[in-house]
């Protein structure tokens, strides 16, 4: 069936506005509403789909079909032909039926799903100084989405990152405005095709969206999702010089920004939403929130915020909760707190965009039966891969050689570092989870290549010799020279927020330390989502590249380290030459201004750089180590298996990320019966354990805390805090002995239990347990 059925004659005879009017003068309060709606995957069914008539939902970071974030690309096709169908489902009486559209976050390829093509990152694609690449990777990135008929991507990101303490700078093409929309306009290009042509929106074609309008990259101390102040003119200059591009470029998205305007929630701000972004920049697509920021506007509930759609937003992204939100909106429309003129406003284009898109009316068909589906083939295809490999070499900037580059592919080479053979570290976040981690290992990336594996692969062609040492330890026999690959972990959002730029993770400076000890020739390979202080290991490495994140063609670092191609990549951020933070967005304060690299042919000056750095003196923090861990130093086990970040199902157990404050910022755990979970200090732990937690319902069975060989019932504390809101469990010494161990949580009959926090820290002598 052809969903809204009307023949090409009678709809070529009408506008667009025309159309829409006919549509919605057939819809009720109720399915208008459907409209604005956007679920996760993983909270409604096909059944609620069919019921409810969702306008779009989505994919979060951690969420895959049928509750299997790893699942093949055939399994994420199946969902959306069965989502598809849902909505399409014949209505009672005139109703028009509309279809829903799928949207993801594949911001550097399609890479929620196994097996494909894992580009840089935004920050890594700014320093190639190349729209063309750029747009190259958009077309890539569309064809590997329609393979799993997926209809819409949240990309690209247009943020102008102005303090490198932010932890989402990575998603920023540069400090520079114009880069950004220059770059911006490119991706975009290259997911939508060009406005105008023939294949616009078309086949290979998805569903863009420019984010965060605006100002998410500069606020105060890079805080994600904090304050942005100052005169809206001048913020305009900096932060909303990329939407005008994108909206002539033809852009049928945007998504507001989770930060504040002087002090505004953007979701609820009416001025910038529909005053700057509908009438004085032209936009005429829809605007999308982001994951439930509605629900942070002054008034609101992730529930209740009708000043939300008021202000301007058209899709309220409400991951969970969106059952009540619905029934909230239909009795504000009813009741006159929200216009029929403003809803009908919204929902007009949310049909104006899925008609563009050829998702309704004439020709439109199941994901399916749309180009490019079910071509599993072309997932991670050479051709993308190819296109992938070159964005990194033109990544790639050299900051320092002393005339160690280019290495000669038939030596001898030593390849070192935990990082070097790990795909997961050089994709960094928003890579097959949201936070990317140490629990993806290489078999999670088929047709990959590390970037060991890419230098082993030149050396060894060459009649080279290649030794991988992920250790401190040299091997034996000679070696010509040594590149040690090392950096940042993977990490996403405010997660990846810090307080200076130190780099205190020691195990790149310690290996470059020890290979110059024994006179071998050293090449530093560094791997981050931002420029960092790195004065001590530029002093001490021969050579120095700024390698980004480069995804999963770890061969285009090589094509640069063995001179395969020339050194083009060129700073697109500020290097910082002091370690504290204070932002840097120009030749003041910057080790390397924006716009420096080294070609292979140029030295670099030798002087010694200073290595003090107060931040550093005070030793390591433990949420350093953990980047990207919500619960820093503590393990979880289940059955015997670890529960990396405490996510995850093992031995009775399930564990998934919740929102309590911000996105995923907790975890409710599902106890099968008889099911028991481990927490415990990672390394050198002491004092009480602290764990806030949150409990629905009262146990139905008996439920213990064991310490050793100690075990605690505590069945009854748990029963009285059932329904009272978070609570917190302080296990202590004083009254559990042998607390230097871990502790276990064991329930006989099921139990779900949500937990928000969980740290060690020293208490005061006498501190009572409280369970």
């Amino acid at each position: 069936m052809a969903p809204v059925a009307a023949s090409a004659e009678a709809t070529a005879t009408l506008t667009e506005d025309q159309m829409v009017a006919a549509i919605l003068a057939r819809m009720s309060v109720e399915r208008k509403v459907g409209q604005l709606i956007q679920p996760q995957i993983n909270s409604f069914t096909a059944a609620d789909m069919e019921r409810y008539r969702f306008g779009s939902y989505l994919n979060g970071g951690n969420g895959g079909p049928y509750g299997d974030e790893f699942a093949p690309a055939s399994e994420w096709l199946r969902l959306a032909d069965e989502m598809y169908e849902a909505s399409t489902r014949p209505l009672p009486g005139d109703e028009p039926v509309i279809p829903t559209i799928w949207g993801t976050d594949a911001v550097h390829g399609h890479t929620n799903v196994i097996g494909a093509t894992i580009f840089p990152h935004n920050i890594g694609l700014g320093a190639t100084g190349d729209p063309e690449i750029v747009r190259q990777i958009g077309a890539a990135t569309a064809t590997e989405i329609e393979i799993t008929g997926i209809d819409w991507n949240f990309s690209p990101t247009v943020a102008i990152a102005r303090d490198d303490r932010w932890g989402r700078t990575y998603e920023s093409y540069s400090e520079d405005p114009q880069i950004v929309a220059r770059m911006g306009k490119a991706l975009l290009e290259g997911l939508q095709g060009e406005k105008g042509s023939d294949d616009f929106l078309g086949r290979g074609r998805v569903i863009a969206t420019a984010k965060h309008f605006f100002g998410d990259g500069g606020t105060d101390q890079g805080i994600d999702t904090g304050d942005v102040n100052g005169d809206i003119d001048e913020l305009k200059t900096i932060h909303a010089v990329p939407y005008p591009v994108a909206i002539d470029a033809g852009v049928q998205s945007v998504m507001a920004s989770f930060n504040s305007i002087n002090g505004r929630k953007m979701h609820g701000n009416k001025d910038l939403l529909t005053g700057v972004l509908r009438e004085e920049m032209g936009f005429d697509g829809l605007v999308v929130g982001d994951w439930n920021g509605h629900g942070q506007v002054k008034g609101c509930t992730v529930t209740d915020c009708p000043q939300a759609l008021l202000a301007g937003l058209d899709i309220y992204m409400v991951p969970d909760e969106w059952k009540d939100l619905i029934e909230n909106l239909v009795a504000q429309v009813e009741d006159g707190t929200i216009p029929m003129e403003r809803l009908d406003e919204a929902v007009g284009r949310i049909l104006k965009v899925k008609m563009r898109a050829g998702i309704m009316g004439p020709g439109a068909v199941k994901p399916s039966l749309r180009p490019n589906a079910g071509e599993y083939d072309k997932l991670g295809m050479a051709a993308h891969r190819a296109v992938a490999r070159e964005a990194v070499a033109k990544s790639q900037v050299i900051l320092k050689n002393n005339g160690v580059l280019p290495l000669k592919a038939d030596a001898n080479i030593l390849v070192a570092g935990k990082a070097a053979d790990s795909i997961q570290q050089a994709a960094g976040g928003w890579t097959l989870t949201w936070q990317g981690g140490s629990e993806l290992t290489n078999d999670y990336f088929p047709g990959a290549t590390s970037i060991y594996r890419g230098i082993a692969d030149e050396v060894e062609a060459a009649g080279g010799s290649v030794v991988l040492s992920e250790g401190a330890d040299l091997p034996s026999g000679s070696v010509d020279a040594a590149i040690v690959v090392f950096g940042e972990e993977p990490y996403a959002e405010f997660y990846g927020d810090r307080k200076n730029l130190a780099f205190p993770d020691t195990e790149g400076l310690e290996l470059i330390g020890k290979l110059k000890a024994a006179n071998i020739p050293v090449v530093a390979v560094f791997l981050s989502g931002r420029p960092l202080w790195m004065n001590r290991e530029l002093n001490a490495a021969d050579g120095f590249v700024a390698s980004w994140l480069p995804g999963s063609e770890g061969a285009g670092v090589s094509d640069i380290l063995f001179g395969k191609r020339e050194a083009t990549g060129r700073l697109s951020f500020s290097w910082p030459a002091e370690c504290g933070g204070t932002p840097v967005n120009g030749a003041a304060g910057a080790l390397f201004p924006r716009g420096y690299g080294l070609s292979l042919a140029e030295r670099s000056a030798t002087a010694m750089l200073d290595e003090s750095c107060g931040y550093l003196a005070q030793g390591p923090s433990a949420a350093w180590y953990e980047a990207g861990r919500l619960y820093p130093g503590i393990t979880a086990n289940a059955g015997g298996t670890d529960l990396p970040n405490l996510r995850g199902e093992a031995g009775g157990i399930v564990s998934r990320g919740i929102d309590r404050e911000r996105q995923e910022d907790a975890r409710e755990i599902t106890f099968g019966p008889g099911a028991s979970l481990t927490l415990a200090q990672d390394g050198a732990g002491s004092g009480a354990y602290r764990i806030l937690y949150n409990i629905a319902n009262q146990p139905a069975g008996k439920v213990t805390l064991a310490v050793g060989d100690d075990v605690v019932d505590i069945t009854r504390n748990l029963a009285l805090s059932a329904g009272k809101g978070w609570r917190e469990m302080i296990v202590s010494a004083d009254c559990v002995p042998g607390l230097e161990d871990s502790i276990t949580i064991t329930s006989d009959a099921p139990l779900v239990l949500q937990i928000g926090r969980v740290a060690r820290e020293e208490m005061p002598d006498g501190t009572e347990c409280s369970f």
